[in-house]
């Protein structure tokens, strides 16, 4: 299932107001500050050495300072077959850390007031002819669908099943959700936390409810351009410019090994929607990661309601979710991130508040057989090489 895999990770601490524009002219400008060189080089060596000890094509790491000082490694190849070369400016899908982009935005109206994180969704939603049958439905807060204990489940079967049978047939997020409609909750609403795609999906549609317009217009009209996050796109169509070859094992039920078939995603995206729905870069990532632990995309006021977290198990020992976010606690201290799957690729990005640095890798796999390390781990490694050397170093 989809959620499986899909997992996120991601908070933020306070930060000076910065003028947006300036921010997203800066971040085009060639890191060129003494010191990147070596880091950059570290960055590499740690990449390919996960690389060949894996077996996976290809990947590429972005880091990104407080500073806003940032850069991005490749490594491997992007069409395993053509052996072409990845490029460190190359897209991939990023399955669930897509979650932030829909998350900052329904945080950035609460802080407009043009929605409140304890009004019951149906305020919103009530008069849709389908919401009635959500699990849970005339108890659900848009609080909940944000740090998912709304008790909402996953996708249904017969939905599961038919991505399977004929996963390039076009679905839209509307079809995922109905696949719930009239089944038992996963528990009470607000009781525990269960991940489900389905929670940010109907949080999307409490968003576009609330502003009348697309959510992904609204992302990018209101997040990605101030933001200067151009290589950051949504995944609204089979054939998206830029996506690189993503390889996801035979064994792969939704459309076998290669993903990218004539150029276009063998599994057709447009369900995804909420649930993810974005293809990315990584140097945009740890980028963007940074503007939302930092709240660049949002009121800084929403931090402590962002940060009060519930236990989330499922994530990992130790895991705890915010609204939108989730945290764990790493060699280099606590973090903050979002991790992502889609057939044929992995994401992972963190935040390390105490170091003040945002790490990001993806791979053009989601094969497990080709994966020797959890990309957790990997990403912390990566933002230990990248740390800058003291000056007595």
């Amino acid at each position: 299932m989809l959620a499986t895999y899909s997992r996120c990770l991601t908070i933020a601490i306070p930060l000076l107001a910065v003028n947006l524009a300036d921010l997203a002219r800066d971040r085009h400008q060639p890191s060129t500050q003494p010191g990147i060189t070596k880091s950059r080089d570290r960055v590499r060596r740690v990449l390919e050495e996960f690389r060949t000890a894996s077996g996976f094509p290809g990947a590429i790491a972005g880091v990104t300072y407080a500073d806003g000082t940032s850069f991005a490694v490749a490594v491997g190849t992007s069409d395993r077959d053509a052996e072409t070369p990845m490029k460190e400016t190359d897209l991939m899908h990023g399955g669930s850390v897509g979650k932030t982009f829909f998350a900052a935005l329904a945080l950035k109206l609460v802080g407009e007031d043009r929605l409140s994180l304890d009004d019951n969704i149906s305020n919103y939603l009530g008069k849709e002819p389908w919401f009635e049958g959500l699990p849970n439905a005339g108890a659900i807060t848009v609080r909940m669908l944000l740090n998912h204990t709304s008790g909402l489940p996953g996708y249904g079967d017969t939905f599961m099943q038919g991505l399977v049978e004929s996963p390039g047939k076009e679905r839209s997020p509307l079809d995922a959700v109905k696949s719930i409609l009239g089944e038992k909750p996963a528990n009470a609403a607000g009781a525990a936390f269960l991940y489900s795609d389905v929670n940010y999906q109907v949080l999307a549609f409490v968003v576009e409810h609330v502003t009348g317009k697309p959510a992904y217009d609204d992302i990018r009209r209101r997040i990605l351009k101030p933001l200067g996050l151009a290589r950051i796109v949504p995944a609204d169509r089979p054939k998206i410019p830029g996506l690189v070859s993503g390889y996801a094992g035979a064994k792969n039920p939704f459309g076998g090994d290669k993903m990218l078939v004539n150029g276009a995603l063998a599994l057709d995206p447009r369900f995804e929607w909420g649930g993810g729905g974005f293809v990315t870069n990584p140097r945009d990532l740890a980028r963007w990661i940074a503007d939302f632990c930092e709240a660049r995309a949002f009121s800084p006021k929403l931090l402590p309601e962002i940060f009060t977290t519930v236990d989330a198990p499922e994530l990992g020992k130790g895991a705890r979710s915010g609204l939108g976010v989730e945290v764990e606690q790493t060699p280099l201290g606590e973090a903050y991130g979002h991790g992502g799957y889609f057939p044929g690729y992995f994401t992972q990005v963190r935040w390390y508040p105490g170091k003040r640095i945002a790490v990001a890798v993806q791979i053009n796999t989601s094969d497990d057989s080709l994966v020797k390390r959890s990309l957790k781990d990997v990403v912390d490694d990566l933002a230990q090489a990248a740390l800058k050397p003291t000056p007595a170093s």
